[in-house]
């Protein structure tokens, strides 16, 4: 069982940035890959960024590529999303997800989540 926390959201205006935090109390954190999803009223729950259990792979969906940076501090059990050039359209609740398995993109993978965060990008 991993129980996640995620946290850091707010309202920013475009062009600003947050940096969300991911924190386990499982002490085999470094065995999962954590993911970020979001979530817009509406809309299906869409992949942000995945990265692995040692932090030396990372993968981005297009969208975020080159405004969004995710770490990892496995010392600390805890993964960070630095976003920055921030837009509306990123405006959602953004979840944190653990996968025991090398899976990035799909959530279904994912067995452990965040209770979310709500990211508000006003224009």
């Amino acid at each position: 069982q991993v129980h996640l926390v995620d946290s850091g959201g707010g309202v920013v205006q475009a062009g600003g940035s947050l940096r969300l935090s991911c924190a386990a109390s499982e002490r085999t954190f470094s065995a999962y890959v954590i993911g970020w999803f979001r979530q817009a009223p509406g809309n299906e729950r869409e992949f942000v960024v995945a990265i692995n259990g040692d932090g030396s792979r990372a993968l981005y969906a297009d969208s975020v590529k080159g405004r969004f940076t995710v770490s990892r501090d496995n010392a600390q059990n805890t993964v960070y999303l630095q976003m920055n050039s921030l837009k509306p359209e990123d405006t959602a609740v953004y979840h944190c997800g653990a996968s025991s398995v090398e899976e990035y993109r799909n959530y279904r993978w994912y067995s452990y989540w965040g209770q979310g965060t709500q990211v508000t990008v006003s224009s």
